[in-house]
């Protein structure tokens, strides 16, 4: 049996591109924030990882470390609904996978309490320029046939 091969990513990336923001609404700006950057698909119903980022936003505003605990509960008071731990738990995780959160002894909070401007652009420093740069390795090397 021969071996099977796959194009296996290192890392993916999505991004979308909205109109410029015109809504006063915080809820509604980090939904479209978590769009923006692949946390949510357009038109998707279960966002509770937005929820879970407000939480961590306004956190940051208080300078505030939180556990997955004090995060699930205030989910709860903003969506005034059920949330499991284990979602609180695997959005935590997606968020820290994007390197848009940190964990400090069970306690979570934004990148080093920093402004999301400032997040963004370490993103694009450590995963965008990266990524391009790679994809350029396989232009050059198309270029070169």
């Amino acid at each position: 049996m021969g071996r099977v091969f796959r194009d296996a990513p290192m890392s993916e990336i999505t991004l979308r591109k909205f109109e410029r923001p015109s809504s006063k609404n915080k809820k509604e700006l980090i939904r479209k924030f978590c769009i923006s950057i692949g946390l949510l698909q357009p038109g998707d119903s279960r966002d509770v990882i937005a929820d879970i980022f407000e939480v961590l936003v306004d956190a940051k505003n208080k300078k505030i470390l939180m556990s997955s605990k004090e995060i699930e509960k205030e989910v709860r008071i903003k969506r005034e609904e059920g949330v499991t731990p284990s979602n609180i738990r695997r959005q935590l995780v997606r968020l820290k996978r994007m390197n848009l959160i940190e964990n400090i002894k069970n306690k979570y909070r934004l990148k080093e309490f920093n402004d999301l401007e400032k997040i963004l652009d370490e993103m694009k420093k450590f995963i965008l320029e990266p990524t391009f740069q790679r994809i350029n390795e396989y232009a050059k090397l198309i270029d070169d046939f």
